[in-house]
C-alpha cells in the first residue's frame, strides 16, 4: 500500500504499518532503533500521541475521516507529547525529515492506494 499525497502528487510512504488496537497504538515506535525512509506507522484512531521511550524524532501528520492533513509537525523529538487535535481520526507517523522532502502540510488531500493498483 502507497501513501499518497494528492495535493502535491508526491509518495510519503510506501511501506506501511498500521496500529489499531490499543496496545499497538501504545507501543507505537517503541523499540525500534529507526524508521526507514519509505516507512510509515498508522495510528488509528488516534488524535495525540507521545514520544515517550522512542530513540529517533519523527514527523507526524495529523488526519481527518475525509483524509485531511489538519497539522503537521516536523522533527518531534523523543520524551515529547503532541497536542491533542480533536478532530484527527488517525495520526501518520514518518520518518524525521520527510515532511520537508515532500512538501506536506496542512491542508493537503491524502490518500491510501494499494501497490498492485498502481502498477
Amino acid at each position: 500500500m502507497l501513501l499518497v499525497n494528492l495535493t502535491n502528487e508526491t509518495i510519503l510512504a510506501d511501506h506501511i504499518e498500521v496500529a489499531s488496537s490499543f496496545n499497538k497504538r501504545l507501543k507505537g515506535l517503541i523499540g525500534r532503533s529507526s524508521l526507514n525512509h519509505g516507512e510509515a506507522l498508522i495510528l488509528l484512531p488516534c488524535n495525540s500521541i507521545h514520544t515517550f521511550f522512542m530513540n529517533f524524532p519523527i514527523d507526524i501528520l495529523f488526519i481527518d475521516k475525509e483524509m485531511v492533513v489538519l497539522q503537521a509537525i516536523k522533527n518531534i523529538r523523543p520524551f515529547r507529547f503532541s497536542p491533542v487535535i480533536h478532530r484527527s481520526h488517525m495520526v501518520i507517523e514518518l520518518p524525521a525529515g520527510r515532511l520537508a522532502a515532500t512538501g506536506a502540510g496542512v491542508g493537503h488531500h491524502l490518500q491510501f492506494i494499494f501497490k498492485e493498483a498502481a502498477s
